[in-house]
């Protein structure tokens, strides 16, 4: 203990599958850290750097200021309870919406429209 990972891998994981880990010392695969959810993808060496750099294409395509705000929301709403999540994504979001003139709403639904039809 004294690095976080008592309270962080119980609310990634599960109070359980920490408890097992912490208590055994026991070792698992990547398939297994993907399906607990400790990592997102398993990928074989060839398939490492494309998949990064897609994901990285992927992400310097949204709005640098959206991406900055919604991981700051999905980060404070995650060290809150969930009732207080919702509440701050509530008050976050009536601001940001707020300020958005109903032109730039429907830009927005186009391009989201536009990028999902990119993804198929």
């Amino acid at each position: 203990p004294g690095w976080g990972l008592s309270q962080k891998l119980s609310r990634m994981i599960g109070i359980s599958r920490a408890k097992e880990l912490a208590f055994t010392g026991n070792f698992f695969d990547a398939e297994t850290a993907r399906a607990w959810g400790l990592v997102n993808h398993v990928v074989g060496p060839e398939e490492l750097l494309p998949l990064a750099r897609k994901l990285a294409s992927d992400m310097a395509g949204i709005d640098p200021e959206f991406l900055a705000n919604y991981k700051r929301l999905i980060d404070d709403g995650y060290a809150a309870s969930f009732g207080e999540g919702l509440a701050l994504e509530a008050t976050r979001s009536s601001a940001a919406n707020s300020a958005v003139a109903p032109q730039e709403v429907e830009a927005r639904r186009a391009a989201v429209q536009e990028r999902g039809r990119g993804q198929g």
